[in-house]
């Protein structure tokens, strides 16, 4: 039986994401776990996160988890969620300024006190954090997009974000008062800013596709 580990570091909204995938992939067995073991063990590894990532990263630290990270995102598909996409970063400047992970050289910005929407809506204020549904138009052809409709609609709450701009891992796109990178990706690597687990029909796609993906 295929096993799916969601890596617990007590940062993330673990219950959603186990049920979102246990309701698209009912034989497979979804173990939520900060066992090093069990994680090293699993077919696919999904990092989510919540909060702020100072917290994130020092929980990370604490655990060990960026280590494993680094070593179980080498050979097998691999699931960043959130903060746990911002985790995978070189650095944010959230907290005064904190390292990442550094699987992806991107930097993770604020979206400012006083952000105002371009184009049509040219000096309308936005709210952050960005806090709603938005369409993501996707970068690359990639697995995990099969069967999601070039820009559909996700679930995002973020006041940090990753730069699109310059991004050569980029796979989707949204935007928010700035452009925005809603996903990356590198060989078997997957990461997102949105929430899939709370994205209905689209996010639960995306989380059918990754357990379904082989990592090529």
């Amino acid at each position: 039986m295929k096993t799916v580990a969601i890596i617990d570091y007590g940062m993330g909204n673990l219950h959603s994401a186990r049920k979102a995938v246990e309701h698209v992939a009912p034989d497979v067995r979804v173990l939520v776990t900060d066992n090093a073991d069990q994680i090293r063990e699993a077919d696919h590894v999904i990092l989510p996160g919540v909060g702020a990532i100072r917290d994130c990263m020092h929980e990370i630290r604490r655990l060990e988890i960026d280590t494993l990270v680094r070593e179980v995102s080498r050979d097998r598909p691999f699931l960043g969620i959130c903060v746990g996409m911002q985790a995978l970063m070189s650095r944010s400047e959230e907290n005064g300024g904190v390292d990442g992970i550094n699987l992806f050289p991107a930097q993770v910005r604020f979206f400012g006190d006083n952000l105002v929407e371009k184009g049509e809506r040219l000096g309308s204020r936005l709210k952050v954090p960005h806090m709603g549904w938005n369409e993501v138009y996707q970068s690359v052809d990639h697995p995990m997009w099969h069967n999601i409709p070039d820009g559909d609609r996700f679930y995002f709450v973020h006041s940090y974000y990753a730069e699109a701009e310059g991004n050569a891992d980029i796979a989707g796109r949204s935007h928010y008062g700035v452009d925005l990178a809603a996903a990356v990706a590198r060989d078997n690597i997957f990461a997102v800013q949105f929430h899939p687990e709370k994205s209905a029909r689209a996010g639960l796609q995306l989380l059918k596709n990754f357990v379904d993906w082989s990592g090529k």
